[in-house]
């Protein structure tokens, strides 16, 4: 048994690639910045390594619960055409994301569409990427939709409905493209249903502790009391579920924790911090490229982080950065949870087949829409 629990917990570090590479990358950093290694712990946002721990945690007891394949069982029996399914989940995801944030609706919409995997011949990893890419374009209406744009609000001193006013337009066209694509990439057909598609129960008792823990885990992050939402939620599966423990992706909060150290060595070298002082100096047309360029390099919420010390946090900066969300599966934080949770070594290449025509899309549109209406 303990070697089980071993191999469970550490073989997955062994084998992500994605790992690896920030860890070498952080190595060579760290010959240049050598001072700055006792400083690691204070570089990473441990708020969101909480919440992120907190979350997957609940969304794998849930999933541990087989609610999420009596849910899929019954879609697949009123969905079943592959065009409209598609179009519903990935509609449910971006509508999901506007006021649960972008990473909280792909814990919810992603878990539930690999189910379907087992049940249908829907192609889910196409539609996991569409998801990803869903959440990104919803996301950026309001200001509570993914963390770039909490911070912009709270910068910027506008209503919350002033807000999602100057987000609209772009908001509308990314959608109206992102649901045209879906339209032309799934086909009207009737999915074929395998034959395991037979009635599940699930584990109710594991299933409403899930609930309520969600409801304990969200109220203590908004209160300022994560960790003790945390621990909270570790005790209830400590007692009811050990296994869900064992079945997390701690790899991925490995990633996101040697991403933040990353991204400060990065920002921290020489060369960069005298780029950094010329923001403020740059025309607006610059400031968009810069701000869809860093999120290419460092995800939107870091480049947010650096560049809304240099430039107002107006229009143009939202709508570089939640542009910049698109392209690069590390443009933000929510494709690599999508894609890490999809399991699947090939999506990798095929999302990137379809978020860099989605970049060049929202990056010009977001640039034209900010010249008509607020230039």
């Amino acid at each position: 048994m303990p070697n089980t629990v071993t191999e469970t917990l550490f073989k997955p570090f062994l084998h992500d690639r994605f790992l690896h590479i920030l860890l070498l990358l952080g190595v060579v950093l760290s010959l240049f910045q050598p001072e700055k290694i006792i400083q690691f712990p204070q570089f990473v946002d441990w708020s969101t390594i909480v919440t992120l721990v907190g979350l997957l945690m609940l969304t794998k007891g849930v999933e541990v619960s087989g609610y999420f394949d009596f849910v899929g069982r019954k879609m697949i029996n009123t969905i079943s055409n592959e065009r409209y399914l598609a179009l519903f989940l990935v509609c449910a995801a971006a509508l999901l994301s506007t006021f649960m944030t972008n990473d909280v609706a792909l814990f919810i919409v992603i878990p539930l569409t690999i189910t379907l995997k087992k049940l249908s011949t829907l192609p889910v990893t196409r539609l996991i990427i569409f998801e990803a890419l869903a959440v990104n374009a919803g996301s950026l209406l309001t200001p509570i939709g993914n963390p770039q744009n909490i911070l912009l609000w709270n910068k910027s001193g506008v209503s919350f409905i002033a807000f999602i006013t100057q987000m609209a337009p772009l908001t509308l066209v990314s959608l109206l493209a992102l649901l045209v694509v879906t339209w032309l990439s799934f086909p009207a057909t009737t999915l074929k249903r395998l034959e395991n598609n037979q009635g599940y129960p699930y584990k109710k008792k594991l299933l409403l502790s899930c609930l309520v823990m969600y409801v304990v885990f969200i109220g203590s992050v908004d209160l300022g009391l994560a960790v003790y939402g945390l621990l909270a939620v570790l005790l209830c599966f400590l007692l009811l579920a050990r296994n869900v423990l064992l079945r997390i992706d701690w790899p991925l909060i490995a990633v996101f924790i040697v991403m933040f150290i990353d991204v400060r060595l990065i920002v921290g070298l020489g060369a960069v911090q005298g780029a950094v002082e010329q923001i403020a100096h740059l025309s607006s047309l610059g400031v968009y490229i810069l701000g869809i360029g860093l999120s290419q390099v460092i995800s939107n919420v870091p480049a947010t982080i650096l560049m809304i010390n240099y430039v107002p946090a107006n229009a143009l900066l939202a709508y570089a950065v939640n542009a910049g969300g698109f392209g690069l599966a590390i443009g933000s934080l929510a494709n690599l949870i999508a894609l890490r949770m999809a399991n699947d070594r090939k999506i990798w290449l095929q999302f990137h087949a379809y978020s860099f025509p989605f970049l060049l899309f929202g990056g010009l549109a977001g640039w034209l829409l900010l010249t008509v209406f607020t230039m």
